[in-house]
This record gives structure tokens, sequence and C-alpha cells, in this order.
């Protein structure tokens, strides 16, 4: 999966991919990651991304003309390859639709992807309605910019692809895969401050540690989670 991050402040990216998991997918080829800075497609001395807004107001927007030409050079470079072609273009806004683990899975069903990191008080409107094809938030509150939430939604989206994690099995029984909660974890030692690992998951018996994890995970999910329980698989 190739993903492109378009943002004015590139450098906030530098740490997150280069450690860890992250690292070792970019080094073994399951993703790369372009982050291009929208200030390279202005055309004045001071790179000049956002403006004050027509009709007054607090705060800045930020400038269609140079998101445009950055997606319009991703796009021409794709073109030249043949893999332009229903590129998603995703803006970052307190706006959009919720990700969730189904939202993820759905974009890595794309081997391209670009994402738009607002800022201030967001983007021009033409940029929403003319160049964008979709639009992703995070949660109901508001961050100084999209590119906290960029992070979350590739972390989100990458964990999906095969190769990226060691163990493929470990996504099956994650929180929200199935719509529940995920069931308590255990390791050694197994007993800490009287504090005993239950005796079901030392007994060896893996359908008997099956169904309390189940149950476990519906318990949990209706106590913390109540909402999730009828749309759970």
């Amino acid at each position: 999966m190739h993903i492109y991050i378009l943002t004015i402040f590139p450098e906030m990216f530098v740490s997150p991919f280069s450690c860890g998991l992250f690292q070792k997918a970019l080094d073994k080829g399951v993703m790369k990651v372009d982050i291009r800075n929208i200030r390279d497609y202005t055309h004045d001395k001071h790179h000049t991304t956002d403006d004050s807004p027509y009709g007054g107001g607090a705060g800045m927007v930020m400038k269609p003309e140079p998101i445009f030409e950055a997606v319009e050079a991703i796009k021409a470079e794709l073109t030249e390859t043949g893999t332009a072609k229903n590129i998603p273009i995703i803006l970052l806004t307190p706006q959009g639709r919720l990700l969730t683990q189904q939202v993820a899975k759905q974009l890595t069903q794309h081997d391209k992807i670009i994402f738009i990191c607002g800022e201030y008080e967001g983007v021009d409107e033409r940029v929403r309605e003319h160049l964008v094809t979709d639009e992703i938030s995070i949660g109901d509150y508001v961050l100084s910019g999209g590119e906290l939430a960029a992070m979350i939604v590739v972390n989100t989206m990458v964990r999906l692809l095969p190769g990226f994690l060691g163990s493929p099995e470990s996504l099956i029984s994650e929180s929200h895969m199935d719509g529940l909660l995920e069931y308590p974890q255990y390791t050694r030692p197994p007993e800490f401050r009287n504090w005993a690992v239950p005796e079901v998951l030392l007994s060896g018996n893996h359908a008997q540690i099956a169904k309390w994890r189940e149950n476990q995970s519906i318990i949990r999910t209706k106590q913390r989670r109540p909402d999730m329980i009828e749309r759970a698989s």
C-alpha cells in the first residue's frame, strides 16, 4: 500500500513512522509512506497556505490552491505509471464520518490513498466540494491539526495488511474485530500480590478457554460499551 500524506508539518511524522512495527513494515515493503509538504506547492516567497476567512471570524482557513496542486502533482505522477485511477482523497476533519474498524478495513482495499491534514479553522470549502472523495474523523473532539488523526488512521489501516503483524492470529481476537471488546489478558506470574490468574486459563482445555473468552468479551462489552452489543456479529 502506498500512502500519501499532505501536511504543512511533515516533521511530525518522522518519529512515529521510524520505529517499531511501522519501521519493520516499511523495510519489508508492506507499505510505503510519502509525506508531501503543502508549502512546496505555493508560489509566493512566504509559502502561504492559509488566509483569513471571507465574512470575518476568528482563525485562519487553508487556501485551496496549494492543496489542489499537491493532489494534482501526485495524480500526474501516478498517471505516468497508469495507477492513478480511483485513488481515494481523504480529508481528516472533525466533520467527517467516524473512524471504525470497518472503515479501516474498507480503506485497506485500496493500493494507494491520499490523506489531507486540515489545520486552523479548516480548509476552503471548495476542497471539500471538488477535490476530496471522503472525510474521516477520529472522534467528537477537535485537534490542532489533522496530523495526529492521519497517524491514527494509518496505524489502524496498516495493522490489517498482510505481513504487518508478526502473527496474523493477533487480529482475530482484538477489540472491535467482531463488534465486541477483547477479553481480559493475563501472563506470568500465575499469582501476583495474591491476585491469581483465572484457573480456566491454566487448565490447558482450549475449548473451555475459548468459551470463557467469548463470555468475557460479551460481559465486558455489555458493561463498558452497551451500544455495541446490538451491532455485534
